[in-house]
């Protein structure tokens, strides 16, 4: 069958960077293919030579058999090639009816919105994607899945020929994905050509035919994804040989639980051992924060004679948090379980005080912290990596130096006046600790992949020298190669003694990942599990057990 849209033999040079290196794909008319691989393999890069915005610089781009090329996205759009971003793409103080047909409003007399027909086509059209809202609100009130339901919906509303899904289940509920997939189908069966990128691969064994693995901008791997075994793809994503896979298993946490033994030393003592530590990197900022622990505590018991570095006792806020009650100890991984809406992200945003809060505290090496004063918090040595890394951390318009010395300035200079050599020394120690992928330091950090940016949130965090880290959904939206990288990171630093608070959708991640897990329902503590206990059937069976009752 005829592709409707393909790439042959594409290149894209940018300043020191070959981001596509004659890389051939074909999407067919009623196929799901499958794009994947690292970060900084060349997805984006690739979909944008699709949408038209960038050009290539050698190879052709092919439409319905003939020679393409688009110059704007708005080509692409008449061309019926439709894409769906992770990050959602609308226009948040418009209402949903109107971000669902903007350009395509029904109209009356005199060219006129017609907003009773405009309305009533919102909501049959919204229907068919399980979206049961008033359409007349603000897109912004809407949860973050439903407004990704929105953009799907217009995408594929109009008259595509090719749609292309970046990451489309990363803030949907379960629900939410099946009736996403419910949608690809019919898209499928209706001779629509699929393009789905995501690092999710349960996802792409359930709903894809085809699969290509791109790896260094380059063609690593195309065929049917049905005969390719689960590792074997993965293998193909690192460039790792197979068997090494299948001993290390597929998360790069340590096998070994990290608050088991004796106390953690402080991580200054051990920068003579390690190699390259990270304490060495945390030193090259001398914020105050200090280790994560000198030894035994004695402000407080634990079951190891470690009190709580961090710990939040009762925080409610109205019908979202309800006497949630978390603590960790120097060296240790507390991880938090439950379906999204749980109140898991919730939770850490009330510990650093980002969440205003009804009732409860938080304290910090036994010391309360002033409610709702995020400066506070960091100033104690809690720090929160978020969930939304787009909206919520990185800072697009600055460069990797820029948005990794951001929250250390106050540290690197005196009377108010920043020493560009601090700032440069603790930005280098952190790209090469960090392994963050970038041109140089004054790059634009929107120019990086997602897993350099996440890499460039931690590393502006670790800058501070926190006592805790928040680590919200700290995997997601990256490839398996940066999330090995940022799981063996987290060992790394819970080793060091620093209290980790791990929030995470991948059951596997937190099991593999936590000493203890904190499971959530409705905004309440449901279960606590640790030792054997900590296993993905026990999570599920917690949770369920609670819903059921």
């Amino acid at each position: 069958m005829e592709a409707v849209l393909e790439a042959k033999g594409i290149s894209k040079r940018f300043p020191g960077v070959l981001a596509l290196d004659d890389v051939s794909l074909a999407l067919r008319p009623g196929e799901v293919h499958a794009l994947v691989g690292e970060n900084g393999a060349g997805k984006s890069t690739l979909i944008k030579v699709f949408t038209g915005v960038y050009q290539p610089d050698g190879g052709e781009l092919r439409h319905r058999g003939a020679p393409a090329a688009f110059a704007t996205p708005m080509d692409a759009q008449r061309a019926g090639i439709q894409t769906i971003y992770q990050e959602v793409n609308l226009v948040p103080m418009m209402s949903v009816a109107r971000n669902l047909l903007l350009g395509r409003e029904p109209r009356g007399r005199f060219g006129v919105i017609d907003a009773a027909a405009m309305y009533g086509e919102a909501e049959r059209v919204l229907s068919g994607y399980g979206v049961e809202t008033d359409v007349r609100r603000p897109l912004r009130t809407l949860g973050v899945g439903a407004q990704q339901m929105v953009a799907l919906a217009r995408a594929v509303s109009v008259d595509a020929r090719v749609v292309i899904m970046d990451e489309p289940t990363s803030s949907l509920e379960p629900r939410e994905v099946e009736t996403l997939f419910g949608v690809i189908r019919r898209l499928r069966d209706s001779g629509i050509a699929v393009m789905y990128v995501s690092h999710r691969l349960d996802e792409l064994y359930q709903v894809c035919d085809q699969v290509t693995v791109l790896r260094d901008g380059r063609l690593a791997h195309t065929g049917r994804l049905a005969e390719l075994e689960r590792i074997r793809l993965i293998s193909l994503m690192l460039g790792r040989d197979l068997n090494e896979v299948r001993s290390r298993g597929l998360t790069s946490f340590s096998r070994d639980r990290h608050a088991g033994g004796e106390p953690v030393p402080d991580a200054r003592e051990r920068a003579d051992t390690s190699g390259e530590p990270m304490a060495d990197a945390r030193e090259g900022a001398d914020t105050g924060g200090g280790p994560a622990t000198n030894g035994p505590a004695t402000n407080g018991p634990a079951a190891d004679g470690r009190a709580p570095v961090v710990e939040a006792r009762g925080l409610t806020r109205r019908h979202v948090l309800d006497g949630v009650d978390v603590s960790v100890r120097p060296g240790e991984v507390v991880g938090l379980g439950g379906l999204l809406g749980a109140g898991r992200t919730e939770t850490a945003k009330a510990i650093v005080g980002a969440l205003p809060l009804d009732g409860g505290q938080v304290l910090v090496a036994g010391a309360p912290l002033r409610a709702g004063s995020t400066a506070a918090a960091i100033r104690a040595g809690v720090s929160l990596l978020p969930e939304d890394r787009k909206a919520e951390g990185i800072i697009p318009t600055l460069s990797v130096r820029e948005n990794i010395a951001l929250a250390a300035l106050p540290a690197l200079g005196r009377a108010g006046v920043v020493s560009e050599a601090k700032i440069d020394k603790v930005v280098e120690i952190f790209m090469r600790r960090l392994r963050i992928k970038a041109a140089s330091p004054h790059q634009l950090v929107s120019e990086l992949s997602g897993g350099n940016q996440q890499k460039v949130l931690l590393a502006r965090w670790l800058a501070v020298r926190p006592k805790v880290l928040l680590l919200d959904e700290p995997t997601r939206g990256i490839d398996v190669g940066a999330k090995a990288e940022v799981q063996a990171l987290i060992d790394e630093l819970a080793e060091e003694g620093l209290g980790v608070l791990l929030i995470s959708s991948d059951l596997e991640e937190l099991v593999e990942g936590a000493d203890r897990i904190l499971v959530l329902r409705e905004g309440t503590v449901v279960g606590e599990l640790s030792g054997d206990e900590v296993t993905e059937e026990r999570i599920m069976a917690t949770i369920a057990e609670q819903a059921d009752g």
